[in-house]
């Protein structure tokens, strides 16, 4: 499977304008734009048949590339994009889930409280012990963990999308899921003295 990329990325100028993004440079957004928008727009209609949502969210993400331009940390940006838009994608596919069973509860008379299993999960990732202990490993790590098990590429994709080899994603992803193991293991309550937790 062929990976859409941008073609002729240069990172250093792609830094350059998210610097200018992050000063408030509208200009430097349009570029930024027209540079990537076209490979952004082909990967999620690749995972989402919806051709509307799929453009509500290409504008999301560059909603948000303008809102935290300065907090991109070095990662290749076409990367950083992918994993915004991917976000992106995620959130209005469950939006728009809850928004169908919210609709197909109301006609059967009944309510729709519980969240699904995928739901709590996803939870679980941003919000709960592993999304601390995700915190707590280094962002190279972090970046390859949530790039394979949370966005769900490939080890190839995944090399692609961060301009690493494909050896080094997989040394990574064994490190990540290493220190992630540790970190969920510190952040355990610890036995109380009848087994229970303390």
């Amino acid at each position: 499977m062929k990976l859409l990329r941008p073609s002729g990325e240069d990172p250093d100028d792609d830094r350059a304008l998210l610097r200018a993004v992050a000063q408030g440079d509208t200009k430097a957004l349009a570029t930024l734009y027209d540079r990537h928008a076209g490979w952004l727009l082909a990967r999620l209609g690749r995972r989402c048949a919806d051709a509307e949502t799929v453009r509500e969210v290409l504008q999301d993400t560059f909603v948000t590339v303008w809102r935290s331009a300065g907090s991109h940390r070095g990662a290749r940006v076409g990367g950083w994009l992918w994993v915004i838009a991917s976000r992106r994608l995620v959130d209005a596919q469950r939006a728009h889930a809850r928004t169908d069973l919210a609709t197909r509860a109301e006609s059967n008379g009944w309510a729709a409280t519980v969240p699904s299993a995928e739901e709590r999960v996803l939870a679980g990732l941003e919000y709960g012990d592993v999304g601390a202990a995700l915190d707590r490993i280094s962002p190279e790590l972090r970046e390859v963990l949530r790039a394979t098990v949370i966005d769900g590429l490939t080890t190839r994709e995944t090399a692609r999308l961060l301009g690493i080899p494909e050896g080094t994603v997989k040394t990574r992803a064994m490190r990540a899921r290493r220190e992630l193991r540790a970190a969920l293991e510190r952040s355990a309550p610890e036995p109380g003295p009848l087994g229970g937790t303390a």
